[in-house]
């Protein structure tokens, strides 16, 4: 099974491309999309959708892993665009019949390490174990892995 992972965002976008095959996992491609912070809000996520459609073609993943929205009370307007960026990744996913999950961050932290409050860098170090990496990826990068281990229902790619 190939599992896309991704973590949305306006001005990065990370990602990570897994495969899992009988309890082994190897790391396929993981990578950060950076639209252009000095264009409007709808060009932005104009270029983060074609951007997330071409890795969606290019990688022909199972299932798109995504964590849950989350945003503090005080900041109401980061969720909302959160949710912009959620919208078009999810609508790339959409468009080539890519199944769509999301986890919460906690599922994901307790997966991984038997903690759900666990620290970034105890995830990173997880991550490292479960792919069998020597260097660690980039702090984008080991976000988008770690949910990406942990899809469930992907059903049979069927791509666009």
């Amino acid at each position: 099974m190939r599992v896309l992972g991704v973590d949305p965002g306006l001005r990065t976008t990370g990602y990570g491309v897994v495969d899992a095959v009988g309890g082994t996992f190897r790391l396929i491609e993981g990578g950060v999309l950076r639209p252009k912070a000095t264009l409007s809000l709808e060009a932005r996520l104009a270029q983060l959708h074609a951007a997330m459609l071409d890795v969606v073609r290019a990688t022909r993943p199972d299932c798109m892993v995504v964590e849950e929205l989350w945003s503090a009370p005080k900041h109401p307007l980061t969720g909302v665009l959160m949710g912009h960026a959620r919208g078009v990744i999810a609508l790339a996913a959409g468009l080539c019949e890519v199944t769509f999950e999301e986890l919460s961050h906690v599922t994901v932290k307790r997966a991984l390490t038997g903690n759900g409050a666990a620290r970034k860098d105890q995830v990173k170090a997880m991550v490292c174990v479960q792919l069998g990496l020597a260097v660690a990826p980039n702090r984008m990068t080991s976000r988008t892995l770690s949910p990406s281990r942990w899809c469930s229902r992907c059903a049979a790619p069927q791509m666009c």
